[in-house]
């Protein structure tokens, strides 16, 4: 049986991992670490928390002492690093919460896997540490690292490290580096379901600037299976770009959003951009693809269909995250722009 410690298992993708692996793969036993903080929650699990497979503990990455008891205590052979704080704007507002969790969580995550001789370590990455592209052009696994926020350098730094202890102490690990994810479970501060909630709520859907940027977009179950991929197939020490083609500018995105949920148009409100905000990323997934046999299913019409359906679905769980705290930071993203 492959014993995983997958940690932020309580957040977007990896929820939806530890439910795809729980539901499909019977021989894979996961213990689940995961923080709770805003972003984290136990009712993403729902229906898998008390899997015979699975074992959830509340645990803060920069725990060495914890991670180190629990690969002992369950037996550990993989670390699959999910959790991160990873929202742009909120690293720019408090860039020492991105240092602590996504350096150092990191660097503590790799020094028990060293410790404990972990048969592969998988650092989840984004492809925001190659910084921005021009108008043409893909990311590729060569591309030079060149971050442009406090969220993409922290994960730059961590996947950094990463590679350094494979260099230094024969760490074997891979690395994978992800465009954009939209799917079910995803916290409303990131763009589509804050505009799928807005637009529900006939709120009016706050789009940066001319609303021109471009983002290459990714269903979150695409993701995750490129993920399993790479824990099953792949030789350590690979590093793979995970995209899907789908490229949209923001405002296609809100107006897909908006004519999909019968709003208006109208409810587009253009504010202040964030600063530095990079105009495109676009990711080449030709290694995985030909390496792995790995390609992305879900177009994004069907993909964002699909997730606007749970999202009507599931208004409970929407209502519940997007109370208290949320409202508060809410007000404090825009109602100054």
């Amino acid at each position: 049986m492959n014993r995983i410690l997958v940690t932020g298992g309580a957040g977007f993708i990896g929820s939806n991992f530890v439910r795809l692996v729980l539901a499909e793969q019977q021989d894979c036993f996961i213990v689940n670490v995961d923080k709770l903080t805003y972003a984290g929650n136990l009712e993403n699990l729902e229906g898998f928390l008390d899997n015979k497979n699975h074992i959830f503990v509340k645990a803060d990455i920069c725990d060495g002492k914890t991670i180190e008891q629990l690969i002992d205590k369950y037996q550990i052979e993989t670390i699959i690093n999910f959790a991160a704080e990873s929202h742009v704007d909120r690293s720019i507002q408090e860039p020492k919460v991105f240092i602590e969790t996504n350096v150092t969580g990191t660097l503590t995550l790799l020094e028990a896997a060293r410790d404990k001789k972990i048969a592969r370590f998988i650092q989840i990455s984004t492809d925001e540490v190659y910084g921005e592209l021009g108008p043409t052009g893909k990311f590729t696994e060569q591309t030079p690292l060149s971050p442009n926020s406090p969220y993409s350098a922290s994960k730059t730094a961590a996947d950094l490290l990463v590679k350094a202890f494979g260099h230094t102490w024969g760490l074997q690990f891979n690395i994978t580096r992800c465009s954009n994810n939209y799917g079910p479970y995803q916290f409303p501060e990131k763009m589509i379901p804050l505009m799928i909630n807005n637009a529900l709520n006939d709120k009016p859907l706050p789009v940066y600037g001319d609303g021109l940027n471009v983002r290459d977009w990714i269903h979150v179950e695409d993701h995750c299976r490129a993920i399993w991929k790479v824990l099953t197939d792949a030789k350590p020490g690979e590093i793979f770009n995970i995209g899907s083609s789908n490229e949209k500018t923001n405002l296609e995105v809100v107006k897909t959003i908006l004519d999909a949920v019968g709003k208006p148009h109208s409810l587009i409100t253009f504010v202040k951009d964030r600063p530095g905000h990079d105009r495109r990323y676009a990711i080449d997934s030709t290694k995985i693809n030909t390496q792995l046999g790995w390609k992305a299913e879900t177009n994004f019409q069907e993909g964002i269909k699909r997730t606007i359906e749970w999202y009507l679905q599931n208004k409970k769980w929407l209502a519940g995250v997007t109370s208290g705290q949320y409202q508060k930071y809410y007000q404090q993203m825009y109602s100054n722009r």
